[in-house]
């Protein structure tokens, strides 16, 4: 068979920066997102309109049928999604959300208060980025509204605490995934001294983007650093608009807010599906390794479990609690109706803007553009370089493909390797900065579905939280390369956190500068 001309190629680059840049530009991510993707499709169909069009058409079957199945990890996530906005809806329809608001206003008396609560609750739902990202949305975002705290701030402090701690957190769907990439690849080099758990918290230790970003969001919520666009949008808060009304409402559900509920509707909900979600997790890990005849372990479960399923176990749960809270109210019928379509109807543009990421992800996964950023790499390099280098492509590689979980597993391995040829000791490292790189350009990446849902729980605009977390994440990368490239040079932890640290400490004092 020919050789296909476009693989791993600079071309197999331009689907997704073409759909990134337009993203940025015009403002339109589903325009933007949709001239990617018929590139793509155009691309690995030579430019052939009929047979592109029956590719793409396959390709966007295959997002809910695949292999004669169906898609259970794509359906089930939109499946929350809906449970989620039905949630939200019925919690403001039965008060709850209301009372809530007020309850949290008696006791946070300020603005610094209501965003720390926002930050904190991050070690409740550490277990993972969505559940985090859609949850503490859902319970923060009433309480944030009172106090003017801007959506785009909000979706900020969702979206940099939960892939953070979720990537530094052993026990979280993040670290059971990359702790088992790690096994496979400590047993295939025949390293026997360092189990797989003990090199990901050493590789934690350095993941200086992971510890940087939420050293910054300590700083975000005492107050003051608002950095770029962020400035504007916290100003207008203040003055009552909370995003950006020119162009429209933002996904997330938003009407109907009523007056005499009770906080424990909501915090029954809210913690059902928290009970449930968690006890799936175990639940399905658990069921996997008894198939595979292993025995029970925390990680081992988190390891093999279904987040799909148990996210929407979780929503059903939650669902539940919010029926019964309705039925009490002695809701009419035209009331459930309204209320359910409301919570749908504001769950469809984020859920627009996932399957169109989704698209393109598979696209760029068929033209192996992961694979040619990684090869860019496989060149003669100093030692030294190679932890920033690695850092740097990790990262492209993530914001081009919009999937961190997809760069580890290209990447680590990759890493691996070059490591492994060129000095063994820096094997760790190595692979500490992909951790990194990869959650970087995550947090850059319109097409992140992470990003997709901390938009989504917060109700921002998505452009507008991509562009205000930009600034922060551009400087937390530059003060990860500081660090990464100390410890290319040193060897020594201690050495890269210290230059990390007063990297960190330039660039406040070049923010500082713009502070108002």
């Amino acid at each position: 068979m020919e050789a296909h001309p476009f693989i791993q190629t600079f071309w197999s680059v331009l689907p997704p920066l073409i759909a990134i840049v337009l993203a940025i530009v015009t403002r339109k991510v589903l325009l933007s997102l949709g001239l990617g993707i018929v590139l793509a499709a155009l691309l690995l169909q030579q430019f052939n309109p009929l047979t592109s069009l029956s590719h793409l058409s396959s390709k966007v079957f295959s997002l809910f049928w695949s292999e004669g199945a169906l898609n259970e990890w794509n359906v089930n996530i939109l499946l929350f999604l809906l449970l989620l906005g039905c949630i939200i809806s019925m919690l403001s329809k039965a008060g709850a959300t209301h009372a809530f608001a007020e309850w949290a206003q008696a006791r946070i008396k300020s603005r610094r208060q209501a965003k720390a609560m926002t930050g904190l609750l991050v070690f409740v739902f550490f277990i993972d980025d969505y559940f985090h990202s859609l949850s503490v949305g859902t319970i923060c975002r009433p309480v944030t509204d009172r106090f003017g705290i801007s959506r785009a701030k909000l979706a900020y402090l969702l979206d940099s605490t939960a892939a953070p701690i979720c990537v530094l957190m052993p026990v979280s769907s993040w670290g059971a995934y990359i702790i088992a990439l790690i096994g496979g690849i400590l047993a295939g080099y025949g390293i026997t001294g360092q189990s797989p758990l003990a090199a990901f918290i050493t590789m934690g230790a350095m993941n200086f983007y992971a510890i940087f970003t939420l050293l910054m969001v300590i700083l975000v919520i005492r107050g003051g650093w608002d950095l770029g666009l962020m400035q504007q949008h916290e100003s207008r808060a203040l003055q009552g608009e909370l995003f950006d009304k020119s162009k429209g409402t933002p996904p997330g559900v938003h009407d109907h807010e009523v007056a005499g509920g009770r906080v424990t509707d909501l915090l029954f909900a809210i913690g059902g599906l928290t009970l449930v979600t968690v006890a799936g997790l175990l639940w399905t890990g658990t069921q996997a390794l008894n198939e595979a005849g292993e025995s029970f372990s925390l990680l081992g479960a988190l390891e093999n479990t279904n987040v799909g399923r148990s996210l929407v176990a979780g929503g059903v749960a939650g669902l539940l609690i919010c029926a019964g809270a309705l039925i009490r109210e002695r809701t009419s019928a035209a009331g459930w109706a309204h209320t359910i379509m409301v919570g749908l109807k504001g769950m469809l543009p984020a859920i627009y803007i996932l399957l169109f990421a989704w698209t393109i992800a598979g696209l760029i996964s068929e033209l192996e553009t992961g694979k040619y950023l990684a090869s860019l790499v496989q060149q003669s390099l100093p030692l030294y370089l190679l932890p920033a280098i690695l850092f740097v492509l990790a990262g492209v590689m993530a914001f081009a493909t919009g999937t961190s979980w997809g760069t580890f597993g290209v990447m680590l391995p990759i890493a691996a390797d070059m490591t492994m040829a060129i000095d063994p000791q820096m094997l760790l490292p190595g692979m500490a900065a992909v951790m990194a790189g990869a959650v970087f350009g995550d947090h850059c990446s319109p097409i992140s579905d992470t990003t997709i849902l901390s938009s989504t729980g917060a109700s921002c605009h998505h452009i507008d939280h991509v562009m205000t977390q930009l600034p922060y994440a551009l400087s937390m990368a530059l003060v990860s390369i500081a660090g990464f490239l100390a410890l290319g040079i040193t060897t020594s932890l201690l050495t890269g956190l210290l230059v990390s640290a007063i990297t960190f400490a330039a660039v406040l004092g070049f923010w500082s500068l713009f502070r108002r």
